[in-house]
């Protein structure tokens, strides 16, 4: 019956809602005009003031409600009732009190006094009523008439929604709490803080427990999830959070941090799995401006692979620096124009004066890639397009070399004959002493920026040695290891398998890798690209590398979960070693010599690699294509050998084309 009232109460339209709160408030402002009376004079004759003030009963309603009126009293919806709305019914039931008094004073009877507290008596009484009754009414509508503390013996019953802690009970905690008991799907039984102050104290109608009485506060609450409500927290402290949380049977997610909830992307009520960077604890270095906008800043922009995981973050940071014109290049459409939408989008949101130009292109199409530089007049080209998941490039040796290898000389090429500035390579810890062609082929990458920014005036691959091309671009190129979230990622699969109940899998229990952030990782390339003198490899600083297995186990723990082993037989989940895949290592490294050196940032390091002159490495160039043309797999691995320090392939070719021609003498003779 209660719930059946209070949806048809919120299904009223609103100029009927403001019409019950009208009569509502009127009949308050009589009722305590009536009560004032009374406290005033007893209850002796309880009636005697309606009659022989009956002027003042019928005045009191005509000061009152346009005062409420005015101070937009029945603007507020109910269930969204908080403090501004409480200060305006202190403001205006203490202004229609004050006229009141006002009229009392003009309206003298010598034969009927009105006492002077009875103006006083309906100032407090009105604030009361008149506030109470609303407090009473955003709590009915929210359907939250108890307060869930374990103090209270009913707040224990089992209304079968996820009972969940807040850690935090800051004013992100507390609007968490609000939100949740709005939306109905979750119960907030507790606060978690490390603020002794307030510890074993009762907030927004919760205890809030000390970390170290998780398990108590388990056990008396009956909680089946944590939610982080710590979003100024740095990345190292949510770290050390996350280890405590650890320990116990509790799903841990967490609320956006403060940015995202300031550019609107995220509402406080949208509750997230806890971040993989939470779990690394490394706090991103911000910016330095004079890099991060050197080569951006009313500058035209180039992207390729606009539409990756890295290029796309790219654009996104780009976009911030103020460059005059961004170009999307992309040979996705889907991606493309997902990218092209999101920062339209934003370019309106933010009104940044910035022309968008998406392109759909191959970077292995060197006259599109020339007529794009030319058209636009470029300054700085960020090169992101390349293939990159290590056993699929092992599959499809010719797709990998064309495009990570060929991509990367054409468009560097074109960025030459067009007079672009600055041009940017993306690269990886993969072409450190690779085991792989994928990792082969951006070695190569960059040994392709090398040689040419050792040439003044370079003959370009498959000119004529008659024509000499002015080198005016300025190649850099920076190497770091695995961005969390980036296509083929290992954490979005480790999520899905522990939604499925798992095995989570993991190709080696000893399996080590880097891992940065993508928004940081972004940032880093841009203040690298700024600072090289030409030829430059840069390193990034990714920290400690990460124990895939150790991760795996982390995700588990954090998901509430269990990890089932030879130790636990009745865990969750099991973790499942399939073997390293083809081209796969076991650890992965930055730096193929110890020769480096510091930057101006903290976070960057110069390498100095050795590398091809420009006309022995066209030579080079010129028998891997062919050999790729042949399909000639042999040939293109003794040349990446020889070419590339360190590729050390430890197993067979494994390339779909090369594989299928062993089989087929074989398969014909039966």
């Amino acid at each position: 019956m209660t719930i059946d009232l209070r949806k048809w109460l919120l299904s009223l339209p609103r100029r009927y809602k403001r019409l019950i709160q009208v009569q509502a408030d009127i009949a308050l402002v009589l009722l305590a005009l009536w009560l004032a009376f009374l406290v005033r004079l007893g209850v002796e004759a309880p009636l005697a003031p309606v009659f022989s003030h009956a002027w003042l009963f019928a005045v009191a309603p005509v000061v009152a409600v346009p005062i409420f009126v005015r101070f937009g009293m029945y603007r507020a919806v109910m269930r969204y009732f908080g403090n501004d709305a409480l200060i305006a019914i202190f403001k205006a039931v203490t202004l229609s009190a004050l006229l009141l008094a006002l009229v009392v004073y003009w309206h003298r009877e010598p034969m009927v006094n009105v006492p002077r507290s009875v103006v006083f008596n309906y100032w407090w009484l009105s604030l009361v009523l008149i506030g109470g009754l609303r407090l009473a009414m955003r709590q009915y509508f929210l359907g939250d008439w108890y307060v869930a503390s374990h103090a209270i013996p009913f707040s224990m019953r089992d209304d079968g929604l996820p009972r969940v802690a807040i850690y935090g009970a800051g004013a992100a905690g507390n609007q968490l709490v609000a939100a949740l008991r709005m939306g109905r799907a979750m119960r907030p039984v507790a606060f978690i803080d490390d603020d002794s102050s307030i510890a074993t104290r009762t907030i927004a109608g919760l205890q809030v427990y000390k970390p170290k009485h998780i398990q108590q506060m388990i056990d008396q609450t009956g909680a089946q999830e944590v939610l982080l409500a710590i979003p100024s927290a740095s990345r190292g402290r949510r770290r050390e959070i996350l280890s405590t949380l650890e320990g116990y049977p509790l799903h841990v997610r967490s609320i956006p941090g403060f940015m995202d909830l300031a550019s609107g992307r995220v509402k406080v009520d949208d509750i997230q799995e806890v971040d993989i960077a939470d779990l690394l604890g490394r706090d991103a270095v911000p910016p330095r401006k004079e890099l991060f906008e050197r080569c951006i800043r009313d500058k035209v922009v180039m992207v390729t692979g606009a539409g990756g995981s890295i290029g796309s973050e790219l654009c996104r940071q780009i976009l911030s620096c103020g460059p005059r014109t961004l170009l999307l290049f992309e040979h996705s459409e889907f991606n493309l124009y997902n990218i092209q939408i999101e920062l339209e989008q934003r370019v309106r949101r933010e009104s940044y004066n910035v022309r968008l130009v998406p392109i759909l292109g191959s970077v292995r199409n060197v006259s599109r890639l020339l007529d794009v530089m030319r058209t636009w007049s470029v300054d700085t080209v960020y090169h992101a397009a390349a293939y990159k998941h290590v056993p699929i490039v092992e599959h499809n040796i010719a797709e990998g070399v064309l495009n990570n290898v060929m991509g990367t000389l054409f468009t560097a090429q074109a960025a030459m004959q067009a007079g672009v500035e600055n041009f940017v390579l993306i690269s990886t810890d993969k072409a450190v002493r690779p085991t792989n062609v994928m990792g082969s082929t951006k070695r190569l990458s960059e040994m392709v920026l090398q040689a040419l920014s050792c040439e003044s005036a370079p003959v370009l691959f498959g000119e004529s040695e008659a024509v000499h091309r002015v080198n005016k671009t300025r190649f850099t190129m920076v190497r770091f290891g695995n961005v969390l979230g980036s296509s083929g990622s290992v954490i979005p699969l480790f999520r899905e398998q522990i939604k499925r109940g798992g095995p989570v899998t993991v190709t080696h229990p000893n399996i080590t890798r880097y891992f940065m952030t993508i928004p940081e990782a972004a940032q880093l390339v841009i203040q690298a690209g700024s600072m090289g003198q030409g030829g430059d490899v840069f390193v990034l600083d990714m920290g400690q590398p990460v124990k895939i297995a150790e991760l795996a186990e982390k995700m588990v723990h954090l998901s509430g979960l269990t990890v089932r082993s030879d130790k636990n037989l009745n865990g969750d989940i099991a973790i499942e070693f399939t073997g390293l895949r083809p081209g796969e290592k076991l650890y992965e490294e930055l730096l193929i010599g110890d020769n480096v050196s510091p930057t101006e940032h903290p976070m960057i390091m110069r390498a100095s690699e050795e590398h091809l002159p420009w006309d022995a490495f066209k030579r080079v160039l010129a028998e891997l294509f062919a050999a790729v043309e042949a399909d000639d797999y042999v040939r293109v691995r003794q040349l990446l050998r020889e070419t590339v320090n360190g590729y050390t392939p430890e197993e067979e070719i494994v390339d779909w084309i090369h594989q299928q021609r062993r089989i087929e003498p074989t398969s014909s003779r039966h």
